[in-house]
Parts: C-alpha cells; structure tokens; sequence
C-alpha cells in the first residue's frame, strides 16, 4: 500500500511538470518599448522577441528624463538632463529632428513640464528662470510660456489663474486643442486662443462637502482613448483627518467628468491602464513593502493587491497584449511579471540605466 501510494506522488509529480513545461510561454504582444538610457540614447526594445533592434542617440546632453509621445504617434518629445533643452524625434526613421532652448548667456531657463499642441504648433511649458548677475541671482516667478516650434519663440506668457503661483502642474489638450487642462491641486481649463479659464473642478465639491483639496496623479497612457484621461486622485478631509482615493476619467472635448471613490487613499502610484481599458494597475511602495493593484474600472472597484517583491523606486507599464506587467526604472532591468496572477516571468537586461520609458502598440 506504501509503494502504491509513492507511485502515486511520483506520477503526479511527473505530470505536474510536463505540464509545466508544456504550457505556453506568457508572451508580451507585438508592439515598441522604447527606453531612456544614460547616457544620451534611446533603447529600441522588440516586444516580441525583447531584444534591443535599435538605438536612438539623443543630440542633447545626457538621458532623457521625460519621454512624451505625441497625440499623432508621430514624433516623441524629450528634455535634457540639465531641464533646460526639448529633442524631438521622429518615430518613423528613430532620428532627432529639432531641438532648443530657452537659456541664453548668464539667463538660465529650466524646464519643469511640458505639453505639445497635437498639431506640434507650439509647446506649453512650465518653466523657472534664474539670471546670473556681479553680486546675486535673480529668481523670476515660476510661469507657463507658449513657444513657437518652428521659431523656438516664446510667443506669451500665460497668466496664472486668480494670478496664483503653481508649483507644480501636469498638462493635458483637448483632440481638437481648442481647450489646455492644467492639473495640479484641481483641474483648470483653459481654452487656447487667450488662453482664459473656462472651466475649473474640485472633485471634493463632486463627492463630499468639507474635503480640501486634492491630487491627481498623471502618466501619459498609450492605452487610453483618444480625447480622454483616466487616473487616481487623492483628496483631504481637514474636518476628520483622512485622505480620500479614487479614480477619475474625464472628456477632454466635452469638459465632462466622472470619478468615483476607492476609500481611504494609499500611495498607490504608476496607474496605468489595460488595453481595452476594462482593468488599469498601480504600484504600492513603502519601505521595504511592495504591493501590485489591480483596479476594475468596469466594476468600478478594487479587484486585487498582492505584496510582490518590487524595488525602492519602480513604475509599472503593461505589455500591448495586456498579458504581461513591466516595472522598471533605478537600474538597467525590467522585471516581466504575469498580469493575471502577478507571477515573475524574467528580466530583460539592457546596457544602461533607465530614466524614462514608454510602450508603443503595433
């Protein structure tokens, strides 16, 4: 009977790993990763057999830290490492076409985030500006400044909203361009001929009175469909002392928003979005705790978390197929791992530290 029952366990055990073996490899699709590098190139990274097939060399100096793709799919548009300079790049031949800057002799201008026109007209840039005089620098107010793309011209500044300083803001355009979306501490928007507020939102006037103000948390999404905007926000409550999170899409066209709450606000970060936009995922990071979220943007909830084994700075990118997560950034790997179940698959090694990256369907 004891022989009999060993027979058993090794049989099971043999089949156990045929199957294993058997089963299919979890691909990633067959789309583009492009990735930032140091010191100044652009890996070109095949999804489907994750091999580096090229390399884009920047003109400016040092990696690019931000990466934005265009509305179009055309060119990509980067800054410098020093903040100060654009590079442009056609997508089709991977060569830079344009690049430039704002500082000029002892005036430095730095570059703290940008949003190109979709018809690559102009850029909206937020920037800081220092003067280097005998005895002292001279600090200008921080401001957004439209640019002409094919003169490099500052062509206005744009005043403030109620002339209030932002520290911070992320920018966004309607399809058409006809209206500019600021999101900082709340949601501005300006149409773009004088560049005037026609619109402003406070989603804590949206859910429950007395909350403070919130924050929106931004990444630029090739899943997303075009002329909208999804990602998690994050508000306070002065009153009892609690954060609020929760997810927001809103109609870029048709100044139009939906939001809906999660519950209390954790430091989920990196929300992105599945193809076909039913799921979207996020990042948890703590000091030496790392979660994997899944949200149901259908059901309007929480699916999943699961503490993974992540690094102390991370974001996370889906694979064109939806199969497969990608995390990444702080060193030269990015850790492949299972979207369904959250299981590592491999790692893709490249030749150089990571600033920014950037997944580009087929």
């Amino acid at each position: 009977m004891r022989l009999l029952s060993v027979a058993i366990a090794i049989a099971a055990a043999v089949t156990a790993v045929a199957s294993a073996q058997s089963a299919p490899a979890v691909t990633a699709g067959t789309g583009t990763i492009y990735v930032g590098a140091y010191p100044n190139r652009i890996f070109v990274v095949d999804e489907a057999t994750e091999a580096v097939v090229d390399e884009i060399r920047m003109t400016l100096d040092g990696p690019p830290g931000d990466l934005m793709l265009s509305q179009d799919g055309a060119r990509f548009y980067m800054r410098d490492r020093t903040f100060e300079q654009i590079e442009v790049i056609d997508v089709a031949t991977r060569r830079s076409i344009d690049t430039f800057t704002l500082s000029e002799g002892t005036t430095k201008v730095r570059i703290r985030s940008f949003r190109v026109a979709p018809d690559h007209s102009y850029i909206i840039l937020l920037r800081d500006a220092a003067t280097k005089l005998v005895d002292r620098f001279e600090i200008a107010p921080r401001a957004l400044v439209q640019v002409d793309l094919e003169t490099h011209e500052v062509m206005r500044e744009i005043p403030w909203p109620d002339d209030e300083e932002r520290v911070r803001v992320s920018m966004m355009f309607s399809p058409g361009g006809d209206l500019l979306y600021l999101f900082g501490e709340e949601i501005i928007v300006l149409e773009t001929e004088a560049f005037e507020e026609v619109d402003r939102w406070q989603l804590s006037q949206l859910d429950e009175s007395g909350l403070g103000r919130f924050d929106f948390g931004f990444q630029n999404d090739p899943n997303e469909e075009p002329g909208f905007f999804s990602g998690v926000f994050r508000v306070q409550d002065p009153v009892q002392n609690r954060s609020l999170m929760g997810i927001a899409r809103i109609n870029l066209a048709e100044r139009d928003i939906d939001f809906y709450s999660l519950g209390p606000a954790e430091r989920v970060s990196s929300f992105a979005l599945a193809p076909g936009r039913q799921k979207a995922y996020g990042l948890l990071s703590r000091i030496g705790h790392y979660e994997f979220w899944t949200f149901d943007l259908a059901g309007r909830q929480l699916e999943n978390r699961q503490v993974f084994d992540g690094r102390p700075r991370m974001r996370l990118r889906p694979s064109t197929n939806g199969q497969i997560l990608y995390v990444w950034l702080a060193g030269n790997t990015i850790d492949l791992y299972e979207a369904t179940t959250y299981r590592y698959l491999r790692t893709i090694t490249l030749d150089g530290d990571m600033t920014t990256m950037f997944v580009v369907p087929e």
